[in-house]
């Protein structure tokens, strides 16, 4: 079944996913210039899933994915209303939204059709696990099958931490080099909040020794199982469920890509598992939210060095002061 929308007001509640479930598939035809804004508001409205394609002038094709029954019509028609809404406040057109139901044994394989393989930074290629990687002269090659968690590298905010974490983890070096040896010594990092595992995977790839990599959700302590054992990583990276706590010893590193509200949370309690001399990268934060988090930051002796921006969302790097 497919559809054009029509109008009501309801919100589509958030739901975990069950792969015994049907599936809504949407399919949205934007400009580029809107990506960041539709990928806020699928998200906010529950998305369990999204990707996105460029293709002719300036165009781009989104793919999300809403579980169903628990996602109606006329939810569907409310989120077109607050697609239109936002885009008339942007001053963009209209995206243009379809959808089709799934059923359970098609939605997982469809939307892997429409992930390709991607070049992030100077050192990484980001590949689904399913494909054959092209050609990566000097690139990592980070292999990736992120099931229900968060993190393919395609949204904003992780390729601004991956891009991030290259540039630190190579100064790293430079900072910490001791004359005495010929090699400096390499970070260790946390990355709290993993989802897929992608931002540790990245780091391990880009030189850290120890990566420790933790997260509420049981599903995304197993996808980053699932792909740090996949990459070939298992002994520079440990898995763990929970949060700051489960972190078993001080670091050199932390990264972060939540959410600016849990961010704000947990700022007063960084210094409790990063080493002197140790830095943030933190993400999941909107232009508008930045001030807030760099003020509590500086409010706990954290010097916010860089603020990389993509679209609405940024990407704080801080030092320890």
């Amino acid at each position: 079944m497919s559809a054009t929308v029509a109008d009501p007001t309801l919100t589509a509640p958030v739901h975990s996913p069950d792969p015994s479930a049907a599936w809504w598939d949407l399919n949205l035809i934007a400009a580029a210039p809107q990506e960041d804004l539709i990928f806020w508001r699928l998200e906010s409205f529950g998305s369990q899933g999204m990707t996105s394609q460029t293709y002719g002038e300036g165009q781009l094709s989104i793919h999300a994915y809403l579980p169903w029954p628990h996602t109606t019509l006329l939810d569907l028609a409310a989120l077109s209303l607050r697609l239109r809404q936002d885009a008339l406040i942007a001053g963009h057109r209209t995206p243009q939204l379809r959808w089709e139901r799934l059923e359970p044994e098609d939605w997982s394989s469809t939307w892997k059709r429409h992930w390709q393989p991607q070049a992030i930074g100077d050192k990484l290629l980001i590949c689904p696990a399913w494909l054959d990687p092209p050609p990566h002269p000097g690139r990592h090659l980070l292999r990736m099958d992120p099931g229900m968690a968060f993190g393919t590298g395609i949204h904003p905010t992780t390729q601004l931490c991956l891009e991030s974490l290259e540039m630190r983890l190579e100064t790293w070096g430079e900072v910490r080099q001791d004359p005495v040896h010929e090699d400096p010594p390499a970070a260790t990092l946390a990355d709290v909040g993993c989802g897929s595992g992608i931002l540790s995977l990245a780091a391990a790839l880009l030189g850290a020794k120890q990566v420790f990599a933790v997260d509420t959700d049981p599903v995304a302590v197993q996808a980053t199982l699932l792909n740090r054992d996949m990459n070939g990583l298992t002994d520079r990276i440990a898995v763990a469920q929970g949060s700051l706590e489960h972190i078993p010893q001080m670091v050199d590193g932390l990264v972060c890509n939540i959410l600016a509200d849990v961010i704000l949370d947990m700022i007063p309690e960084f210094r409790l598992v990063v080493n002197e001399g140790g830095w943030l990268i933190l993400s999941g934060i909107l232009i508008d939210q930045a001030k807030f988090v760099a003020e509590m930051l500086e409010a706990n002796e954290w010097l916010v060095a860089a603020l990389w921006r993509r679209g609405e969302w940024c990407c704080l790097n801080a030092r320890m002061t």
